[in-house]
């Protein structure tokens, strides 16, 4: 039985600076069937605030337990492992760890998407911390992202590879593909894993990931950074390839449908 939604951001919900048509009626939908929704990003380049900013303006009605992001689960990691964090992140990020206690010289590097502040003398005094011990925190693992041109755009995975590649170490993920992630999120709503639908727009980190944490269904939707073939470039598949927020929310709300009429059938 589908008891939660875990619903994707950029891609899903907006594109760039617009709604994508239909997007909130879709999730107002949800609400109304009496299902919990929370809303889980890779996005690395804004801080939480600003996210829940941006929903808002856009007509989501969003709380900031209903959102999470990387960054919150780093502070989490960071408080429970008692580390000072060396920050590779967007200028626009660094406001999300401001006021952390410091782990003295303990040091944890955490790598986000650092957009145009990328060079090589920041990702080498990354890597000197890593040599010298400190552990290493990746944010996400993306591969790409769609850009403000609407073209796909290097996304701060490959700059975790480059680190992992030339420290020997290998990055803690705390965003998607994470199952601590997904799991957190499932958590807050007492949604068991086996009854949990995740819709994104990556193939690799939102819909393979979820289901391979345990999650029930993982739709992609034909819209963000979708490319035609990338229901089949990963394993896990998608539960379903739907083209957009809408589409998908008539697939969860039919799949509902058809298993509170089996449940009803088998009580007869």
């Amino acid at each position: 039985m589908i008891s939660g939604v875990v619903l994707d951001l950029a891609g899903v919900l907006y594109d760039g600076k617009e709604a994508i048509p239909g997007a909130t009626d879709a999730v107002v939908r949800l609400h109304k069937a009496g299902l919990p929704v929370r809303f889980v990003s890779n996005t690395t380049r804004s801080n939480k605030r600003s996210i829940l900013d941006q929903l808002d303006r856009l007509g989501f009605s969003v709380t900031n337990g209903e959102l999470f992001t990387p960054a919150q689960a780093a502070r989490e990691w960071l408080g429970q492992h008692n580390r000072s964090p060396y920050l590779v992140v967007h200028p626009d990020l660094v406001a999300d760890f401001h006021d952390l206690a410091g782990g003295g010289d303990r040091k944890a590097v955490v790598v986000g998407d650092a957009g145009m502040t990328f060079d090589y003398l920041m990702l080498n005094r990354a890597f000197r911390e890593l040599i010298k011990g400190a552990e290493f925190l990746a944010l996400a693992p993306n591969r790409t992202f769609k850009d403000a041109d609407g073209e796909l755009s290097l996304d701060a995975g490959a700059f975790v590879a480059a680190l992992e590649f030339a420290s020997q170490k290998s990055a803690v993920v705390l965003g998607k593909p994470s199952p601590a992630f997904f799991l957190s999120a499932l958590a807050s709503m007492q949604c068991p894993i086996a009854e949990a639908v995740m819709v994104g727009d990556d193939a690799e980190t939102d819909i393979a990931g979820a289901l391979r944490t345990g999650l029930a269904h993982a739709l992609l939707v034909r819209t963000g950074k979708y490319r035609r073939g990338d229901e089949d470039r990963f394993k896990p598949s998608p539960t379903a390839t739907v083209d957009d927020i809408s589409a998908a929310v008539h697939w969860i709300m039919a799949a509902r449908n058809r298993e509170e009429k089996s449940l009803g059938s088998c009580h007869t």
